[in-house]
């Protein structure tokens, strides 16, 4: 059936939106360059991009409603239905999913009794399977919000949910401290965080990423844990005082890492097929051999 022309803001909500419009397009040489953060700011306003907030960013920016339908509905950060207060994304794509992601999305559902794109009945938490976040040497990954819990499990992502739903102070393991999703979406617009210490917070990549930036440089780790080969002996062809891949410059310094280090899951040793002899990995043999 043809739904009825999308329900007017309130008058004080409209005209703050009016304002913070006009600052957001101000930024851009084009209006319709405003279009995403716009739907952003909409999103701040009621937790998902409702049919009044894609007319007012039309009416806003001199667009068909068409038009601002056809965006909101291909990004997935615009939600298009009422949402938690916090939205917890499962990362299940391919490194994530093997390293876990997939058992933590299903334990969630389970735990939570909720879908996929579903949220709870309190309105606290939305589930969601992701794509991936760019974090693949932390994996699996939650987000919650759109900050990064890394290395998680089962047992761990159960925990964080529940605290959420307590209302119990959650941490990140890297960025800023959590907020709404509402707030999420208003600094998402482009406007500043103005929580005393958010934006220090936010920081930089993690350990694990700047180990493998030093390794890709070929700069030396002294202070980076080392796998030795499962046999402890020297590969085929190799000295024993010759450093191998598996090993750092005899001036390395070998240490065990704090838990504050937040070492990925990829620092422990893997049954795969280049260190298990039950996996051989090596050249196919040639058809008859």
């Amino acid at each position: 059936m043809p739904q009825l022309p999308a329900p007017a803001y309130p008058a004080d909500v409209r005209a703050r939106l009016d304002a913070d419009a006009k600052e957001v397009i101000a930024r851009y040489p084009g209006s319709r360059s405003a279009l995403l953060p716009l739907l952003h700011l909409v999103q701040s306003e009621e937790g998902y991009v409702s049919r009044t907030g894609m007319a007012f960013c039309a009416e806003t920016l001199d667009l068909t409603t068409a038009e601002v339908t056809a965006v909101a509905t291909f990004y997935s950060m615009y939600r298009r239905k009422p949402s938690g207060d916090y939205q917890v994304g499962v990362c299940t794509n391919t490194l994530c999913a093997v390293m876990g992601g997939d058992a933590i999305f299903d334990t969630l559902k389970e735990h939570l009794g909720v879908g996929n794109n579903e949220t709870t009945d309190d309105g606290k938490v939305t589930l969601e399977h992701i794509e991936c976040n760019a974090a693949c040497d932390f994996a699996p990954v939650v987000m919650v919000n759109w900050e990064f819990f890394d290395n998680q499990t089962p047992e761990s992502a159960t925990r964080l949910v529940d605290d959420l739903i307590a209302g119990r102070t959650v941490e990140p393991t890297r960025g800023a401290p959590l907020c709404s999703y509402k707030e999420t979406a208003r600094i998402l617009a482009g406007f500043p965080d103005e929580r005393p210490g958010a934006v220090e917070a936010t920081g930089g990549a993690g350990p694990a990423s700047l180990i493998g930036l030093k390794l890709a440089k070929g700069e030396a780790l002294p202070k980076a844990r080392v796998v030795s080969p499962r046999d402890g002996q020297p590969k085929d062809g190799q000295r024993e005082d010759a450093p191998s891949h598996d090993t750092q410059p005899h001036d390395a310094q070998v240490h065990d890492p704090s838990p504050a280090e937040r070492l990925s899951s990829h620092d422990a040793p893997q049954q795969t097929s280049a260190s298990d002899p039950e996996f051989p990995a090596g050249p196919a043999a040639e058809e008859g051999e």
